[in-house]
C-alpha cells in the first residue's frame, strides 16, 4: 500500500434531516482525521443534502474511511470528486479598510481576479472572489499588502463532470 500523504476530496450525499452532519462528520473525527474543508448544501431533491469533505491521508486510511462512510444509514451515496473529472470551487469575501486613494489600485487587482466590489463605504471595502482555492491564494497574496479587516472562505466544494449523481449506478 502507498503510504504517501494525499488530499482527497469527496461529494457525500445523505438524507436531509436533523444532526445528519453530526454523524457523518463524527465519523471522521473518531477515526483522527483533520478535515481541512467542510461545506454542506441542499440539492435538487428536498430529501437529499451534499457534504463535501476535503481531507489528507495515506491511500490505505483514505479507502478506509470513504467505505465506513458509506455503511452510515443516512449515506445514500459517495463520490470521490477528482481534479481530472470535477470541477472545484471555493467563494472569498474580503474586507479591506481602504481610503479614495487606494480604492483604484485596488479595483484593478480585483478585475483582474475576476471578482466583484459587494460593498463600499468610506473606509471599506468587500470584495467577492469565486474560483479554484489557487485563484483565491493569489488573489489573497496580491491583497496582502493592503489592510485586510476580516476574510471568509467557504471551503471547497466541487461537483463531477458527466451525468448527475442520479444517473450514477452504483
Amino acid at each position: 500500500m502507498d503510504n504517501q500523504i494525499k488530499k482527497e476530496v469527496i461529494s457525500i450525499l445523505v438524507d436531509n434531516q436533523a444532526n445528519v452532519l453530526t454523524r457523518v462528520i463524527s465519523l471522521f473525527g473518531r477515526r483522527g482525521f483533520n478535515i481541512d474543508s467542510l461545506t454542506v448544501s441542499t440539492t435538487n431533491d428536498p430529501k437529499l443534502s451534499r457534504i463535501t469533505v476535503v481531507f489528507t491521508g495515506t491511500e490505505q486510511a483514505l479507502h478506509q474511511i470513504i467505505s465506513q462512510t458509506a455503511k452510515l444509514e443516512v449515506v445514500r451515496k459517495i463520490f470521490t470528486l477528482d481534479s481530472a473529472h470535477s470541477i472545484y470551487r471555493e467563494l472569498l469575501l474580503l474586507k479591506v479598510h481602504a481610503d479614495k486613494t487606494e480604492r483604484s489600485a485596488i479595483k484593478e487587482i480585483v478585475e483582474i481576479y475576476r471578482g466583484n466590489i459587494v460593498d463600499l463605504s468610506k473606509e471599506s471595502l468587500i470584495i467577492e472572489l469565486t474560483g479554484h482555492s489557487d485563484k483565491i491564494d493569489g488573489f489573497m497574496d496580491m491583497m496582502s499588502c493592503y489592510d485586510i479587516a476580516e476574510v471568509c472562505r467557504t471551503g471547497i466544494t466541487g461537483i463531477g463532470r458527466g451525468p448527475g449523481w442520479d444517473e450514477v449506478d452504483d
